[in-house]
């Protein structure tokens, strides 16, 4: 019989709205998910993602390491003081083979939604594999787009493209990109999609793995609104 989690969901606050702050972070959430004996792994290469993006920010300067809500990353692994899992580490030759193809930080995303994918395939979490699909090929579909922009070949910069959806299922997300005025509204428009996505694949009242991770997923949308929203009002005060 499958794992039913009434008393976790139920004490978890509602994700009102799209822009809505987050009613908890990353380590607060995954905190909750492991006293509740939840889908910790699930949810655990949920948030590993995010920590990726952090660990990006924390490596180019955008941020500093203290700033980051890390839940599964340590501060040594995101400041690259320790390496990261490894599951995102290729072997020496695969690794150089790799870096013929695109940048660095390309193959441990390829590495991530290639193991990511395997973990929703283990656990049988349908929602999991849903979103793997549809990242990888958001992604690859501004790679496209992009590329086509700057006269680039996009084939380096794609990352394991048979795990992802096709280029031709983000036409409502392309279409509300292309309409923003500016880079901001731009990626507004691309967390908005990604909010109504989980809406409509999200699991309801069944109470089970993947209607908890579900929320870890719309969580993470805010998470992330609130973080680029929280570092465009820090400009402008460093600027005054």
């Amino acid at each position: 019989m499958a794992r039913r989690h009434y008393h976790l969901l139920c004490a978890l606050q509602d994700l009102r709205e799209f822009k809505s702050p987050p009613p908890l972070g990353k380590r607060a959430f995954f905190s909750r998910i492991q006293a509740s004996n939840g889908p910790e792994s699930a949810v655990r290469m949920l948030f590993l993602a995010d920590d990726l993006l952090e660990r990006e920010a924390v490596l180019s300067g955008e941020i500093e390491v203290e700033e980051a809500d890390l839940a599964v990353l340590s501060v040594s692994q995101a400041t690259d003081a320790e390496p990261l899992p490894s599951f995102l580490i290729s072997d020496d030759s695969a690794g150089r083979e790799a870096s013929r193809h695109g940048p660095a930080v390309d193959v441990i995303w390829g590495a991530y939604f290639s193991h990511a994918a395997g973990v929703a395939e283990r656990l049988a979490s349908r929602f999991l594999g849903q979103w793997v699909a549809y990242e990888v090929g958001l992604r690859n579909t501004m790679v496209r787009i992009r590329a086509e922009t700057l006269g680039l070949d996009p084939g380096p910069y794609l990352i394991v493209e048979e795990l992802g959806k096709s280029h031709a299922s983000f036409s409502r997300e392309l279409d509300e990109w292309k309409r923003a005025p500016n880079p901001l509204e731009g990626l507004e428009s691309l967390e908005r999609s990604r909010w109504k996505w989980v809406t409509e694949h999200e699991p309801w009242y069944e109470f089970t793995d993947d209607e908890v991770v579900a929320y870890g997923a719309k969580l993470l949308v805010l998470i992330r609104w609130h973080r680029i929203t929280r570092e465009k009002t820090a400009g402008k005060n460093d600027a005054v």
